[in-house]
C-alpha cells in the first residue's frame, strides 16, 4: 500500500470492521472470539505504525471489552469521515471532466450546493476547488486520525503494568521449574558418566596396578603389559573427565575468554562462519557459557539441518545485556518441535531470564537472536 493510501485504507477498513463489531457484538462477548478479533486488529495497527509484529493479544477481560466498544465507535466515526473525504475526492476527480454528461438535476446542484453548472468555466472553477479541498483534507487530516486510531488500539490491547508483571512472574516460574528439571537431569547425566565411565576406568587401573605389584618379582614381562594398559586407561579417564567438564563450563572460556572461545568455535565450524564480537568483557561465567553453547548449537544446526554454506555470528554488549545473533543462508523452516536443538537453546536462555527470537521462513535465511542479562 502506498504511503498516500496507508491512512485512508486503514480507516476505511476500520469502517467495515467497526460495523462488523457492532453486528457481531454478542459473539465477541465470548473471550475466544474477542481475542482472535482483537489480535487481528492489533496486527493491522502494528503494520500501520511500522512496529514489530506482536503475538496474540493477552490482556484482561475488561481491556478486551474496552477495546471492543472503542473500536465500534472510533472505527465507524473515523471511517465515515475518511469515506466522506476520500469518496468526494474520487467522485470529483471522475465527474469533473464529465459534468456535461450528468443528469440535469445533478448539474443544477453543481459541485457546490446551490451553484448550478452552466458551463465549463463554472465546472472547472467549482470542481477544481472541491477536488483541492477534499484532497487536502484527506492528505492532512486522515493520516493523523489513522495513527491515533492505531495507537489507541495498541494502548488498549497492550498488557497493563500489573498484567506484564504477572506474566513475567508466570514465565519466570515456568522457566525456573524447567531449569531445575534440566539441572537435575544434567547432574544425573554427569553422575552416570562419571560412574559408568571414569570411575570404572579408575577401578580397572587400580586392579591392574594391584596385579602388577604382585607379579613384579616373578613375571616382569606381564608387569610391563599391565603398566601399559594402566597408562592407557589413565589417559582415557582423563579424556572422559575433560569431556564431562566441557559440558559444564568449556575450559576454553576460562583460558581465552568469550571472544577467544567464539573465535575458535567459528574457525572449527563445519561451514564458513563470519564472526563479529564487540565488548565481550566482564560477562558473568554463566552468561558466557550460555552464549557459547547457543552459538555452538546454532552452527551445528546450520551445518546438519539447513544445508547452509555460510553463517554469521555477532556477539556484543548492549548496556546491561549481551546480545547474540546467529544467521545462516540455509533452507530455513527451523522448528523447535522437530528437535533441532532450538528447544535446548531456549531453555538455557530462559533460565537466565533472557530472550530468544527465531525467524526462519521456508527458503531462509534463519536468524536466531538471544538477549542475556549480564549486569551493568
Amino acid at each position: 500500500m502506498s504511503a498516500w493510501w496507508r491512512g485512508p485504507g486503514y480507516l476505511l477498513g476500520g469502517l467495515g470492521t467497526g460495523a462488523a463489531t457492532l453486528l457481531a457484538l454478542p459473539v465477541l462477548l465470548t473471550p475466544g472470539a474477542a481475542r482472535g478479533w482483537a489480535s487481528w486488529h492489533r496486527r493491522r495497527a502494528d503494520r500501520l505504525l511500522r512496529a514489530a509484529p506482536s503475538g496474540p493479544v493477552r490482556v484482561g477481560r475488561w481491556r478486551l471489552l474496552a477495546w471492543t466498544g472503542s473500536h465500534a465507535v472510533t472505527g465507524l466515526a473515523f471511517g465515515a469521515f475518511t469515506a466522506l473525504c476520500a469518496g468526494n475526492t474520487a467522485t470529483t476527480a471522475v465527474t469533473l471532466p464529465l459534468w456535461w454528461a450528468l443528469p440535469a438535476g445533478t448539474r443544477a446542484g453543481g459541485f457546490a450546493a446551490g451553484v448550478p453548472l452552466t458551463g465549463w468555466g463554472a465546472a472547472l472553477t467549482l470542481g477544481t476547488a472541491q477536488l483541492a479541498a477534499f484532497a487536502a483534507l484527506t492528505y492532512v487530516a486522515v493520516p493523523p486520525l489513522a495513527r491515533l486510531h492505531a495507537r489507541l488500539c495498541v494502548l488498549l490491547l497492550s498488557p497493563s503494568a500489573t498484567e506484564r508483571l504477572a506474566r513475567q512472574v508466570a514465565t519466570l516460574t515456568e522457566t525456573r521449574a524447567g531449569a531445575m528439571s534440566a539441572h537435575g537431569a544434567e547432574l544425573r547425566r554427569i553422575e552416570r558418566d562419571l560412574h559408568d565411565g571414569t570411575q570404572a576406568r579408575l577401578v580397572a587401573i587400580a586392579m591392574r596396578l594391584g596385579v602388577a605389584r604382585e607379579l613384579l618379582d616373578e613375571h616382569p614381562e606381564s608387569v610391563s603389559r599391565l603398566l601399559a594398559e594402566a597408562q592407557q586407561g589413565t589417559e582415557d579417564a582423563m579424556a572422559e573427565l575433560r569431556a564431562v567438564i566441557r559440558t559444564i563450563y568449556p575450559p576454553i572460556l576460562a583460558d581465552r575468554g568469550l571472544a577467544g572461545a567464539l573465535a575458535a568455535l567459528a574457525a572449527g565450524a563445519a561451514i564458513t562462519t563470519d564472526l563479529d564480537t564487540v565488548d565481550c568483557r566482564d560477562v558473568p561465567a554463566a552468561v558466557e557459557a550460555v552464549a557459547y553453547f547457543t552459538v555452538a548449537e546454532a552452527l551445528t544446526n546450520a551445518a546438519k539441518h539447513s544445508g547452509a554454506a555460510r553463517a554469521g555470528v555477532r556477539v556484543g554488549r548492549d548496556g546491561d545485556r549481551l546480545t547474540v545473533s546467529v544467521t545462516d543462508d540455509g533452507a530455513g523452516g527451523a522448528d523447535e518441535s522437530r528437535g533441532t536443538g532450538l528447544a535446548g537453546i531456549r531453555h538455557r536462555v530462559l533460565a537466565l531470564d533472557g530472550t530468544v527470537r527465531v525467524h526462519s521462513p521456508v527458503g531462509g535465511p534463519t536468524v536466531i537472536e538471544v538477549g542475556l542479562p549480564c549486569g551493568s
